[in-house]
């Protein structure tokens, strides 16, 4: 067993699966990788099944009974992660919208550098984003401003999802009181990573957009972030 686990939540990613995972494995040094999957009617986690038998040890998979939402499987994979003792937890998108050998510099930010959370980061120096309209390259960085602004979160990329926590981190966090499922979990979880004090540092990225397979992004997901930071201000306390 590594010391690495990487967590990748799923719904219909059967074009992306199998070859984001052959690519996760093949990292020096290793990574083991959970996926979550939310009862994908494509058959995502049945190609899942298909490689454990080639990476015995290393590849898990969850199955839920529904699309239960990204935050809730993230938050189930932090606490399997924490049952089985892995000491950097990593979350990271199926659709290569994610760089696997960015993880690498991730797990160095924390592991050599001191962070107690790195965040891949589209919007720090030496950081961006390939594909994306300009249109939607402004509604994201705006949209990372207002949470800034609203929270004073000291973060640039607030929504990214491309993380990595050191075990300690996930041990403090309440995880079951974090209530947000779509993007707003990304915030949430940074900024009560900050507020416990803990060192975050971002790492610069190119983000692609995903060549295959749906986004999951809309219009419900943009406005649970909008008004969610709103109600993280006013409900969680400050140390």
């Amino acid at each position: 067993m590594s010391e690495r686990l990487v967590i990748i939540p799923t719904f219909n990613e059967k074009e992306n699966i199998q070859e984001i995972l052959a690519h996760v494995l093949r990292l020096d040094p290793a990574f083991d990788v959970l996926v979550v999957d939310d009862g994908s009617p494509d058959g995502t986690a049945a190609l899942v099944k298909e490689m454990k038998s080639g990476a015995v040890g290393r590849l898990h998979l969850l199955e839920r009974s529904g699309k239960l939402g990204l935050g809730t499987a993230y938050i189930m994979g932090f606490q399997w992660a924490l049952e089985k003792g892995y000491r950097f937890v990593f979350e990271m998108d199926a659709d290569f919208s994610h760089d696997p050998n960015d993880l690498l510099r991730l797990y160095r930010a924390c592991a050599v550098d001191g962070a107690d959370m790195s965040v891949g980061s589209r919007y720090v120096r030496g950081g961006q984003v390939k594909d994306w309209s300009w249109h939607r390259i402004l509604l994201s960085y705006c949209a990372s401003l207002y949470v800034r602004m609203v929270l004073w979160l000291g973060v640039r990329d607030t929504t990214a999802g491309f993380v990595c926590y050191q075990k300690h981190v996930l041990e403090t966090l309440p995880l079951n009181e974090v209530r947000f499922t779509g993007y707003a979990f990304q915030i949430e979880m940074k900024y009560r990573v900050r507020l416990a004090g803990f060192k975050i540092i971002e790492v610069p990225i190119t983000f692609v957009d995903r060549q295959k397979g749906k986004s999951k992004m809309d219009k419900g997901i943009i406005s649970e972030a909008v008004i969610g930071v709103l109600k993280m201000r006013s409900r969680i306390p400050r140390p």
